[in-house]
């Protein structure tokens, strides 16, 4: 049975803001990439799909690990749920209707961790009593704007675990309580 884990960079006051957060170091680069190698796959909602997609197409200013990170975002499953959009991109399942029959089935039927991105999507996720995980991505940035990591009330959560990333990124764990 898969494991639905939410995880996304923030900022040291909750804010998942990719552009203000800048890139990540080398080093945390690097356990992106083998973070995305064990996943079952990822669960997008549409904005953060959309983000995403930036990985979709090579770019000329890109180094060898942007091209590694790209290479492994690409060859994973991905499921986007949303109402608005009428196609995605390769490799990617749209996830229109019965949300939670299809996140259920993809929890039974796969097993390992399937990555949760998009605050709003996480909320739905959780109210349906589905999420397993979060991990808290925390950068040593204080943005004071942008999207809140949780899209609404903190629901009960028990740590776990917490962990340094790479130079400046600590990981904190947590599951439902």
């Amino acid at each position: 049975m898969a494991k639905l884990v939410y995880g996304l960079m923030q900022s040291l006051d909750g804010y998942v803001d990719h552009q203000a957060l800048g890139p990540p170091t080398p080093s945390v680069s690097r356990y992106f990439v083998d973070h995305l190698r064990g996943l079952a796959g990822m669960l997008y909602g549409r904005r953060m799909y959309e983000i995403m997609r930036y990985w979709d197409n090579d770019h000329p200013d890109w180094d060898a690990e942007d091209h590694n990170f790209a290479a492994v975002w690409r060859s994973k499953p991905k499921w986007v749920v949303s109402r608005t959009l009428k196609s995605v991109g390769p490799n990617a399942t749209l996830v229109a209707d019965d949300i939670e029959a299809v996140i259920r089935e993809l929890k039974a039927k796969l097993s390992g961790e399937i990555d949760v991105a998009g605050p709003d999507l996480a909320r739905s996720i959780a109210d349906l009593g589905l999420m397993d995980e979060y991990q808290l991505y925390l950068r040593p940035l204080v943005l004071g704007h942008g999207k809140p990591f949780f899209a609404g009330p903190r629901p009960p959560l028990r740590f776990v675990a917490s962990d340094v990333i790479g130079d400046d990124v600590i990981r904190l764990t947590y599951v439902p309580a």
